[in-house]
């Protein structure tokens, strides 16, 4: 049987979600929960690979176990095992063949900056006080929108077979003394986030412009891109489905 479980986590203290060795990830202290409460070796594959330091809202997972168990015992079961800055929301069956990482529609992530100094917000937004563009910052999602092939702001030597994805939405708003890039694509590269913002405030500070932007994506060259900005302000925030992954199970 095959169970999707949806959980957030605080990514500070984490060196992303895939396992590696040598390093403390999210999937590695998940998969030994899963074990350990089940009395079963298990193994989560996520819908994605969030980097060091990047926090999860919302994050995605499926495991296989011909246990029967009660969903939600073992929900709370793992929240009282598993640290504190992991969090179960659900746990809930599925299609046998559901794939948490190749079913999914398209994944949200919010980047965060603080315009303001705010000692409560450092841990997990980036500060930035130079007065900011946001109306040429959003003509330049636009642009973002047009266009597909995402290679000038991907990882450099990354083991990708594609470098084109759909981006859905992408937009800056104002929320009081912060702002917020959101941004829902099917798919995303490595540090592309986190590289598009970085080249977004170049723009809003008219560093960059619109059409240095455009050309910018056009020349499929990382170096000619922003530099990224930290990973503490970028959040995973949604991943969508389809509704049939649930059914008659």
């Amino acid at each position: 049987m095959r169970y999707f479980i949806d959980l957030s986590y605080n990514g500070a203290k984490y060196h992303g979600w895939q396992m590696q060795p040598n390093a403390t990830t999210v999937q590695a202290v998940l998969n030994h929960a899963l074990s350990t409460l089940i009395k079963t070796p298990l193994s989560c594959m996520g819908a994605g690979r969030t980097d060091t330091g990047v926090h999860a809202l919302k994050m995605m997972a499926h495991f296989d176990c011909e246990q029967s168990f009660d969903t939600s015992e073992i929900s709370y079961k793992l929240n009282a095992f598993l640290p504190k800055d992991i969090a179960v929301k659900s746990i809930k069956k599925v299609q046998k063949d559901a794939h948490a990482r190749f079913d999914a529609l398209s994944r949200t992530y919010t980047y965060r900056i603080s315009t303001i100094k705010d000692v409560f917000k450092f841990e997990k937004s980036h500060y930035f006080s130079k007065i900011l563009d946001l109306r040429l910052m959003n003509d330049a999602c636009q642009i973002l929108k047009d266009c597909d092939d995402f290679e000038c702001f991907s990882k450099t030597h990354t083991d990708v077979k594609t470098f084109f994805c759909q981006i859905h939405k992408a937009e800056w708003v104002q929320t009081h003394t912060d702002i917020e890039f959101i941004i829902t694509a099917d798919r995303f590269l490595r540090n592309m986030v986190r590289s598009i913002v970085g080249t977004l405030l170049d723009v809003g500070t008219h560093k960059t412009s619109l059409e240095d932007f455009r050309q910018i994506i056009k020349s499929k060259d990382r170096s000619k891109a922003g530099a990224s900005v930290p990973a503490k302000g970028l959040f995973l925030t949604e991943i969508k489905y389809p509704t049939t992954i649930y059914s008659d199970v």
